[in-house]
């Protein structure tokens, strides 16, 4: 049966519905203000530390993102554990739970079609995402020029915009899961489970299964293990196999942009540093070259997990 008129019709409705849901809803009140007070934390820590460490730095400002105090980590690393908790509570039970209220047949019995009412759902939540996120970027700048009385320059603001960005796309992909698994699942919290020990999995124990996978892929030369340094190659392979996880793309990416005096991701020969000035930061564009290859796979993963969940929920049958 060919259907009529445009699949994305209702878009516009399902997107603003969802929005208003996630920012008035009780689990978002929590999400938030977990994420804030530890935020906040962080950022006592890093200003503190910035005060007693810092002399003429040209980048003071970044330092408030990267720099960690023990017992807390950086604001980065805190975002980089905090984002998925919040995108997978945003998205666990974006269809089961219209499932298991009844409310799916209902939905697609106006003239909306399966199309925009996922998009919509994913839609709204990036939105949500990408609003807590501009919130937390406020709040470093204001409390950074309260208690530090130094104004950010104009490549930290764009540098750290460009980092709300990096933020937005890692948050994609995890509502992307969140989202997949909601529909593969008619249960909310097996499908939040899942999507937790996913996240779990990749961010803990994938940083350490790498390189004994990487060491049988590519066994260390013998001259390698007589002097003790690392084989390139079975180096390479560490890298290549951790960056399946999306947090050691968003972290890669995060430094490459945050810190202006990295110069490679990856391995470093001397032909790399031909011609470099030690301590010279990049410009903005050389930095983006250098994450632009994590920046895409984050994007590409969110792409490609929605679309798998899209294809998913096509062929589903809804019952009243």
């Amino acid at each position: 049966m060919r259907r009529e008129g445009s699949p994305w019709q209702g878009l516009g409705t399902v997107t603003l519905k969802e929005l208003s849901d996630h920012l008035s809803s009780a689990r978002m009140r929590v999400l938030e203000w977990l994420i804030v007070l530890t935020a906040i934390a962080a950022l006592y820590g890093a200003i503190a530390h910035v005060r007693e460490t810092t002399a003429e730095d040209p980048f003071v400002f970044l330092k408030l993102f990267t720099t960690g105090r023990a017992p807390l980590p950086s604001f980065v690393a805190i975002l980089g554990f905090l984002i998925p908790l919040m995108a997978i509570g945003l998205g666990f039970d974006a269809v089961n739970g219209e499932h298991n209220r009844r409310t799916l047949s209902r939905i697609l019995s106006q003239p909306i079609y399966r199309d925009a009412l996922l998009l919509g759902k994913f839609l709204a939540g990036l939105a949500t995402l990408a609003i807590s996120l501009v919130c937390l970027w406020l709040l470093v700048v204001g409390l950074g020029l309260l208690l530090l009385g130094v104004p950010p320059s104009g490549p930290e603001v764009a540098r750290s915009l460009v980092f709300l960005l990096i933020a937005l796309a890692y948050a994609g992909v995890w509502l992307a899961v969140a989202m997949l698994f909601s529909i593969v699942f008619r249960s909310a919290a097996t499908a939040a489970l899942v999507a937790l020990g996913l996240w779990l999995f990749l961010a803990v124990l994938w940083p350490m299964l790498a390189p004994a996978l990487a060491a049988g892929i590519s066994p260390p030369e013998l001259p390698y293990l007589i002097r003790g340094l690392p084989d390139p190659d079975t180096l390479a392979w560490t890298q290549a196999l951790a960056r399946i996880s999306p947090n050691q793309l968003f972290a890669e990416a995060v430094t490459a942009i945050l810190n202006p005096d990295t110069r490679s991701l990856g391995l470093i020969f001397f032909t790399q540093m031909e011609g470099a000035v030690i301590g010279a930061p990049l410009p903005l564009l050389q930095s983006l070259l250098i994450a632009w290859p994590q920046i895409v796979g984050l994007a590409a993963a969110t792409i490609v997990l929605f679309v798998t969940g899209y294809i998913v929920f096509q062929r589903q049958e809804v019952r009243a």
